[in-house]
């Protein structure tokens, strides 16, 4: 008899939004899609903190402006106290000054609230499994957010052809293991050049990275 294939747990989310009607939108649209399982909503920064230490989702969709607590400082507080929730911004505003706080905080991903169903699946799959995620209008508003003319790097901080090919990979969605497998190294020489263009941009993860590289012009 042929074997039943492996039952995959399904991706948990939690919703933190001051509007019901958003979050009973996103409930209904995650609810009819195969592999997702929302565990819970909050409607402001605060009470999603609190949620999150005590059901533990996979991923947090966070709004960033809300009333009674704003997103930047709840991503703030969930990467201090290392939970291990992934959090992706959805926000209405496209020019929200807010996007590179929310990625310097700890967020892994900035999705405009308008991306299709589609994209938005794909997002959250891509944050559950740890990956940048960035939508090409969040990256064009990251780079139109920079006034004036940027100052030139300094040398020392100047990322080698190597490292901006690790970099272009990984503002793509690129996991270290495809990443390795496109540029013919291993996944530990991988790490060691995240390792040293996180120290030359002066940030901590994947997503400040890219975010950073917008912001730079090293990305375009």
């Amino acid at each position: 008899m042929p074997e039943n294939p492996p039952v995959t747990s399904p991706i948990t989310l939690l919703l933190v939004d001051d509007h019901p009607v958003v979050r009973d939108g996103l409930r209904g649209m995650f609810a009819a899609a195969e592999g997702f399982e929302v565990l819970g909503e909050a409607a402001d920064g605060p009470a999603g903190v609190e949620l999150t230490a005590r059901l533990d989702p996979d991923v947090v969709l966070m709004d960033l402006r809300m009333p009674g607590g704003g997103g930047v400082a709840a991503i703030t507080e969930l990467t201090r106290r290392g939970l291990r929730a992934k959090v992706l911004v959805l926000t209405t505003y496209d020019t929200d000054s807010d996007t590179l706080p929310a990625i310097e905080a700890g967020a892994t991903g900035y999705l405009l609230k308008d991306a299709p169903r589609d994209e938005l699946f794909t997002a959250v799959r891509a944050a559950a499994a740890g990956r940048t995620v960035l939508s090409p209008a969040v990256a064009t508003r990251l780079v139109t957010q920079v006034r004036g003319p940027r100052p030139a790097p300094a040398a020392e901080s100047a990322l080698s052809a190597r490292e901006h090919e690790v970099l272009t990979l990984v503002a793509k969605g690129t996991s270290n293991r495809e990443i390795a497998r496109t540029l013919f190294i291993s996944e530990a020489t991988v790490k060691t050049h995240l390792t040293h263009l996180y120290a030359k941009l002066a940030v901590n993860d994947r997503a400040a990275a890219v975010a950073t590289g917008y912001q730079r012009g090293i990305l375009t």
